[in-house]
């Protein structure tokens, strides 16, 4: 594909940066009244983006900007609909739980819309460069979401964490980068495909350089044995923004490993793959055994997520196997796939959550959801969903997930792996499965009401009917994911 001469590629990317700044603008002049204005504004720029990166994604061009430095192809364009619409979603179900903590302000969305901005960047990344500042922009833009209610110990605590955590694993990454351009000497990944290719590079820089990647791009997950910021920071953090980072971000964290290790180092192959499949077992491990023995429902939910992170490396180990890349569409867009299920049901999980939560309490233990569905049979049988659809129990969305990345470990030849990931898959299912017990089986523990907004309501509603829909009818959206692979690995 031939680089653009325009600015229509990076359009909706120029569009965000201007809707930031208006929220901004608009919240400064407002004042006391500005909190009427940011969160309407929030959720347009959000509905356009999703609109207009889907509209881009079904047309299946690609191109380049920048000199190369942005690539806008089906894949960054479908992604990044799935990033923009996760956004939409979590900013309605987080509105009353704001308001609640007098957090409803300008400086919540127009962060929000800053993680969003670092996700867009790092999907479209083409550079080391570029793939970096993006993960700059979303991971500072985090750590200062973690970090809102400055009057609250805790957040505090876990903002500087996620800091010092966070800043040594962009050290990782970008001390990766730069042996790798020491090695290649570019820092475009088409050119350093090419020269990896052809062998005339310094190996030995170059295996340092993809294990700092690797270390890197494992930490930004929260793969194991590099999860160790995932559980404090989902339990200190306000529930609103724990659903920031443990969605929409995923997406951009799978496109900036399939850029780096498959865009850039396909022909070291052999190599890291071998390192994901260690991440992928210990985090399946950890992730699963660790859950189990979680009171706290935040924390159990990180465990989970580790977990789930697993799986989502066991599609990108999958995809060349015995030097020949002949499945790599297949495998690449069954994680693709996974990351999709994964975002769509944490959100779901997490509306949950954020409605049991009130003005003066916070929804963090399972024994806060005990009795729920006497208080509200609907919300119980959402959370039932999610929960399913969590542990891979068809007809969710997630079961096809999961079954599609075991397909694609089969298919390489390691079905011993496949056997390893049911194992714990299954062990997994225990600490999903009690939650449903808690809600349908045991007696409320309060009588505290849920209360929620029309809007709320119809979210979580369309959510759950999306997560049991794409269960029994996942083949669209699975063609989509595997033909912006395939587009992304022919350009």
């Amino acid at each position: 594909m031939q680089p653009s001469s325009t600015l229509a590629p990076v359009a909706p990317i120029i569009f965000l940066a201007i809707g930031i700044a208006a929220v901004n603008w608009i919240d400064l002049a407002r004042g006391k009244n500005r909190t009427s204005v940011a969160y309407p504004l929030s959720l347009l720029i959000t509905l356009v983006l999703t609109a207009w990166f889907g509209i881009n994604g079904v047309a299946g061009e690609t191109h380049y900007a920048f000199a190369n430095l942005v690539v806008v192809d089906p894949m960054a364009n479908l992604l990044s609909a799935f990033a923009s619409a996760a956004l939409f979603v979590t900013l309605v179900y987080t509105r009353s739980y704001l308001a609640d903590r007098d957090m409803f302000s300008g400086e919540f969305y127009m962060l929000a819309l800053f993680t969003l901005g670092g996700q867009i960047v790092m999907i479209t990344g083409n550079n080391f460069l570029t793939l970096y500042l993006g993960l700059e922009l979303l991971s500072l833009a985090s750590y200062a979401l973690v970090a809102l209610r400055r009057d609250n110990r805790v957040t505090s605590e876990s903002a500087i964490k996620y800091f010092v955590l966070g800043a040594l694993a962009s050290g990782f990454l970008l001390y990766g980068m730069s042996m790798l351009y020491g090695a290649t000497g570019s820092l475009n990944l088409g050119e350093v495909f090419r020269v990896v290719e052809s062998g005339r590079v310094n190996t030995t820089m170059l295996a340092f350089g993809v294990v700092f990647i690797v270390a890197g791009i494992a930490f930004k997950m929260g793969a194991a044995p590099f999860h160790m910021w995932i559980p404090d920071i989902y339990q200190g953090s306000p529930t609103a923004v724990t659903l920031l980072i443990a969605g929409a971000p995923k997406l951009a964290a799978f496109a900036m490993a399939l850029r780096l290790l498959v865009e850039g180092l396909l022909p070291l192959a052999v190599d890291w793959q071998v390192m994901l499949m260690v991440l992928a077992v210990a985090s399946l491990a950890i992730g699963n055994l660790t859950a189990i023995v979680q009171t706290n429902l935040k924390r159990m939910l990180a465990y989970s997520t580790i977990s789930h992170m697993g799986f989502l490396l066991l599609g990108l180990l999958s995809g060349v196997a015995d030097g020949k890349a002949d499945g790599a569409a297949s495998a690449y867009g069954s994680s693709m796939f996974y990351a999709v299920t994964y975002v769509l049901t944490t959100l779901g999980t997490f509306g949950i959550v954020l409605l049991r939560a009130g003005k003066d309490f916070e929804a963090e233990t399972l024994d806060d959801l005990k009795g729920l569905s006497r208080k509200n049979p609907w919300y119980a049988l959402l959370m039932l969903v999610m929960m399913f659809s969590l542990a891979g129990i068809p007809p969710t969305m997630g079961f096809y997930a999961k079954l599609a990345v075991l397909e694609a470990v089969v298919k390489s030849g390691m079905t011993w792996l496949a056997v390893v990931a049911v194992l714990f898959s299954l062990i997994g299912a225990f600490y999903y499965l009690r939650i449903v017990k808690l809600m349908y089986f045991d007696a409320p523990a309060d009588e505290r009401k849920l209360e929620s907004s029309f809007g709320l309501r119809s979210m979580l509603t369309l959510n759950g009917a999306v997560i049991i829909a794409l269960g029994l009818f996942p083949a669209a959206l699975m063609n989509l994911c595997y033909q912006a692979i395939r587009a992304t690995l022919a350009s």
